[in-house]
C-alpha cells in the first residue's frame, strides 16, 4: 500500500543495520570458532531458512540446550525473527524439570548440543510431543543417535538465505522458566517489542558513567545465555557494534584467557562467578589484563568484600538489579547530578547498590497496603515495578499472575529501600527475611557486614527457629583464611559500634562450610540451607 509506513519495533528491525555499520566487529566463541557480523548475520539467515525447511512454522516454541556457543547465538536471533518462540531451557535444571519446563512450554523442535543428547535419550518415551530434535556436534562428525526425527545442524544451516518477515510488535518472542527456589518453574513470556525496548534502554545505560561504554569495549558475559535473555547482553553487544565473546562452559581458567586474549573490558556476571575468578590460583598472571575491567554484578547484591577485592585489581564494579519477570534489567549504576558531587570513597559505598531505574523503568517501595513509604536511605517495604518491556503473565498460570500484578505494579517480591539520592538497596527477599522478636533482619545487608573481612569468602545468612524470637540469624561462612566464630561477631560489633547495624541482628552462630550450595543461577540456595540447618548444628 502507498503512502505513510512507519517501522515496527521488532528484533528484525533493531539489527537491521549493524552488519552495515559494523561488518568486522567479531562474535567468539571461547577460542574455537570466530565469525565477522557479516558472517553472523548470514548464518542466522541460512539457519532460519533450513529451520523453515524442516517445518518450523510462525509461533512454534524451539528450545535450545546448549552451553554459551556461537549456535546458540544463532538460534538466539534466527528463531525470533522468523516469527518462531525461543524456550531457553535451563540446563542446570535435574532432567524431571528439563522435561517439565520443555512439556509445559509445548515446545516443537530442539536445538540440542551433543552433550545433552544422551539425557534425552534415555528418557526419549516422554518427549513424544517433539517434532524434531537438531543435534550439532562441534568437531562435525557424524551424529548417531535413538532421537527421531533428527536433523544435523551443519545441514541445516547451508540452506539458502531467509527474508525475515514484518511481524506484530505483541508476536510473543521467547519463553524460558524461574528458576524454582519454590515451587516449580514458572514460565515467563516476552514479545518483540518487549526485547527492543529493554535493549535501548540497557544500551543507554550502560553508556553512562562510571561504565562509560562504547562500541570498542569488548563483551564477555558470565551469565548464561538460558537466564534471562543473558541480562539482554547479546542484543546490547551486536546493537552497540561491541566485539562480542562466548566463553562456552564456565571454567575459570577460560574465562582468564579470554580476557587476556581477547582484551574482554566489559562483563555482567552474579557474585559467585567473581569471587571464583579473584579466587583462582593463577589471579596475579592476569593483573594487567583486568586493570579497568568493568563488571556489573546481578542475580544478588554485590558484597562490600568482593567489590574491594575486585578494585585491588583495578576492576571496576557495579550493582545492577532485575529478575526473571523484568526480562531482567530494572536499574544499574550510574552516577546522577547527586552522586557526581560525592567523594570518592561515597560513590564507591554507592555503587554497591542496585543502582538508578534504567530509562523508561519505574521503581517504588510499598508497605504491605500498596502505600509508597518514604525515600529516605532507612524506610524499607517491597519493590514494586513498572516497565514497557516487563512479563504481563505467567504462562498458563493465571492465580500467579495475579499475584504478580496485584494492585496494578509487578510485585519483585524483594524488600529494599531507596535513599535521598534516588539510588535502590536491596534488603532481602520476602521469603529470606529473618523475622525475630517481631522486627525484620535483613540478611543481605548483614552478609555485606560480614563479607567485608579479608578471611570471609562467600556467606548466607539464614534463619533459625527460635523459641523465645520466633527466628534468629545463622551465617554460613566460607573461609578465605584462619578466623573464628569468635573474630566474626568481632568484626560484627565494629558496625555496631558505628551504627551501621544493630547489635541483636548478629548472628547467633556461625557456621564453616566448604561451599555453599548454589541455584541453577549461581545463587546461594538458602532453600536447601535451611532444609539442612539442623543437620549443620549438630555437626561438631
Amino acid at each position: 500500500m502507498d503512502g505513510y509506513h512507519t517501522s515496527k519495533l521488532i528484533l528484525k528491525n533493531l539489527f537491521i543495520n549493524t552488519a552495515l555499520n559494523f561488518p568486522d566487529r567479531e562474535i567468539l566463541y571461547a577460542d574455537r570458532e570466530k565469525y565477522t557480523f557479516k558472517e553472523f548475520f548470514k548464518r542466522v539467515r541460512n539457519f532460519a531458512a533450513g529451520l523453515e525447511k524442516i517445518g518450523v512454522k510462525k509461533g512454534d516454541i524451539v528450545s535450545v540446550l546448549d552451553w554459551d556457543t556461537n549456535r546458540y547465538m544463532e538460534a538466539y536471533f534466527a528463531v525470533p525473527m522468523m516469527g518462531a518462540i525461543l524456550h531457553t531451557v535451563n540446563i542446570r535444571y535435574t532432567p524431571e524439570l528439563i522435561y517439565y519446563t520443555m512439556n509445559h512450554a509445548e515446545d516443537k523442535y530442539v536445538i540440542v548440543r551433543e552433550d545433552f543428547v544422551p539425557i534425552l535419550e534415555q528418557n526419549k518415551e516422554l518427549f513424544n510431543f517433539i517434532k524434531g530434535w537438531i543435534i550439532y556436534k562441534e568437531d562435525h562428525s557424524k551424529i548417531e543417535t535413538t532421537l527421531s526425527p533428527f536433523y544435523n545442524y551443519d545441514d541445516i544451516i547451508k540452506d539458502a538465505e531467509y527474508e525475515f518477515p514484518d511481524l506484530e510488535e505483541d508476536t510473543i518472542a521467547t519463553i524460558f522458566y524461574t528458576s524454582a527456589t519454590t515451587g516449580m518453574p514458572k514460565g515467563v513470556l516476552f514479545t518483540h517489542r518487549d526485547l527492543v525496548l529493554h535493549t535501548l534502554a540497557v544500551s543507554s545505560a550502560v553508556r553512562a558513567p562510571p561504565l562509560n561504554l562504547t562500541d570498542k569495549d569488548v563483551f564477555m558475559t558470565a551469565v548464561p545465555l538460558f537466564h534471562v535473555h543473558q541480562w539482554g547482553m547479546p542484543y546490547a553487544g551486536l546493537l552497540g557494534g561491541n566485539k562480542y565473546v562466548l566463553a562456552g562452559r564456565y571454567e575459570v581458567d577460560t574465562i582468564l584467557e579470554l580476557i587476556k586474549k581477547e582484551k574482554v573490558t566489559f562483563s555482567a556476571m552474579v557474585p559467585a562467578i567473581l569471587y571464583m575468578i579473584l579466587n583462582s590460583p593463577k589471579i596475579n598472571e592476569y593483573r594487567e589484563y583486568l586493570r579497568g575491567w568493568k563488571v556489573i554484578i546481578g542475580g544478588s547484591s554485590l558484597p562490600k568484600g568482593l567489590a574491594l577485592r575486585a578494585k585491588e585489581l583495578g576492576i571496576i564494579t557495579i550493582g545492577g538489579y532485575g529478575l526473571s519477570e523484568t526480562c531482567p534489567v530494572l536499574s544499574i549504576f550510574s552516577e546522577n547530578d547527586a552522586a557526581a558531587s560525592l567523594s570518592e570513597d561515597e560513590k564507591f559505598e554507592l555503587s554497591l547498590s542496585a543502582g538508578l531505574p534504567i530509562p523508561m523503568a519505574e521503581i517504588k517501595i510499598v508497605d504491605k497496603n500498596m502505600k509508597e513509604v518514604p525515600r529516605d536511605g532507612k524506610t524499607a517495604g517491597e519493590i514494586v515495578a513498572r516497565a514497557p518491556w516487563v512479563t504481563k503473565e505467567y504462562f498458563k498460570d493465571a492465580e500467579k499472575t495475579a499475584e504478580l500484578w496485584r494492585g496494578g505494579w509487578l510485585h519483585t517480591g524483594d524488600l529494599g529501600f531507596i535513599d535521598e539520592h534516588g539510588y535502590l538497596h536491596i534488603s532481602d527477599r520476602e521469603k529470606d527475611v529473618v523475622k525475630s522478636g517481631g522486627e525484620y533482619i535483613p540478611t543481605l545487608v548483614l552478609e555485606d557486614a560480614i563479607s567485608d573481612n579479608e578471611r570471609v569468602g562467600e556467606v548466607a545468612v539464614v534463619a533459625m527457629p527460635s523459641d523465645k524470637w520466633g527466628e534468629r540469624p545463622v551465617a554460613f561462612v566460607v573461609k578465605k583464611g584462619d578466623i573464628t566464630e569468635e573474630e566474626i561477631k568481632a568484626h560484627l560489633q565494629k558496625y555496631v559500634d558505628s551504627h551501621r547495624i544493630e547489635k541483636w541482628w548478629i548472628p547467633d552462630k556461625v557456621i564453616f562450610v566448604d561451599s555453599l550450595p548454589k541455584t541453577s543461577t549461581e545463587k546461594a540456595d538458602k532453600k536447601v540451607l535451611r532444609e539442612h540447618l539442623q543437620t549443620y548444628l549438630k555437626s561438631p
